[in-house]
């Protein structure tokens, strides 16, 4: 079972960049889905983008499609998250969790997370 923990975050005006990182122990890790997600004040946590474990397969959420963009290095065991053009709507505390089953844009279909790394947008 792997372990994850997200980094990356911080202060950024709109329109700026930054960029996330998710970096796993265990050695499962080169064959596990990763899901990003992000929680914002008095809100569900809500999909990002799902990154499979060979990289053929991506999906994003509408609402960051164009925008983020998601890549991960098995031999580094790091899954990242390039997010561009950040818009005040992107603040939030931002998770990757390790996928288990069912619908890949569920919280409840990832087994592990890790403890979250603040994004805040100033506008």
């Amino acid at each position: 079972q792997v372990q994850l923990v997200e980094s990356g975050g911080g202060l950024v005006q709109a329109g700026g960049s930054l960029r996330l990182s998710c970096t796993a122990s265990g050695r499962s890790f080169s064959t596990t889905d990763i899901g990003w997600f992000r929680q914002a004040p008095g809100k569900e946590r809500e999909f990002v983008v799902f990154i499979d474990w060979s990289s053929a397969a991506t999906y994003y959420a509408s609402t960051v499609k164009g925008r983020f963009a998601v890549s991960r290095d098995n031999g580094e065991n790091t899954v990242f998250l390039q997010m561009n053009n950040l818009k005040a709507e992107d603040t939030a505390v931002y998770y990757c969790g390790s996928y288990y089953s069912g619908l890949y844009g569920l919280s409840g279909s990832y087994r592990t997370w890790g403890q979250g790394t603040q994004v805040t947008v100033s506008s």
